[in-house]
């Protein structure tokens, strides 16, 4: 597959799970690498070159950190301007139908805060319902995310090495079409430990 990854993240330079991911997208060859907050620093974002990027991919991935259970500002504002009607959805809407969408995130609270149990309340699938309605209505297939939890803990004892390491096999898999896609989507989110498990 064709794959594009956008990466948003306002701090990115204080983070290092993004930049630890932001430097595995880039060493996968074939990979298109866009940083949205670099190129559209003050939100003037190009629709016709969005568009056309979208539709020479056949998959597109967000990679960003979870912000009050939703995504970055940036990624709202492409989305609203982007994703128009007559282009991605509406009767005529039918131009990115069959293209895959997904996510790479990032969170600083552990596993166990996501969940009728955590302190916050939902599960991190739940939590992105948005995302994947997004990709519904526009005649998408939307993949489970990849995702790393505790970050800020995995900053502390080691634990970025090897999720980026994952997210850079998992765009390789993405790539070379040996994803197994139905068994990622029988899980609510891939993690680095699921690898050996989707990639075939």
């Amino acid at each position: 597959m064709r794959v594009l990854v956008y990466q948003a993240h306002p701090g990115a330079v204080h983070s290092m799970a993004n930049k630890a991911m932001n430097a595995a997208t880039q060493s996968v060859e074939g990979i298109t690498f866009v940083d949205l907050y670099a190129e559209y620093p003050r939100f003037d974002i190009d629709v016709a070159r969005e568009q056309d990027r979208l539709l020479a991919h056949d998959a597109i991935l967000f990679q960003y950190p979870l912000f009050w259970y939703s995504t970055p500002s940036l990624i709202k504002e492409w989305q609203d301007l982007v994703l128009q009607h007559g282009f991605a959805y509406g009767r005529e809407g039918r131009a990115l139908a069959g293209k895959y969408w997904s996510m790479g995130i990032t969170c600083g609270a552990p596993q166990e805060a996501y969940g009728a149990a955590g302190y916050n309340g939902f599960d991190l699938r739940t939590l992105l319902t948005p995302m994947e309605q997004t990709a519904r209505l526009c005649h998408m297939r939307f993949l489970s995310p990849y995702v790393l939890y505790g970050a800020l803990e995995k900053r502390e004892n080691g634990g970025l090495g090897p999720h980026a390491e994952g997210w850079r096999r998992w765009l390789i898999g993405l790539r070379d079409d040996r994803v197994l896609l139905e068994k990622a989507n029988a899980l609510d989110v891939v993690q680095e430990h699921d690898l050996n498990e989707v990639i075939q």
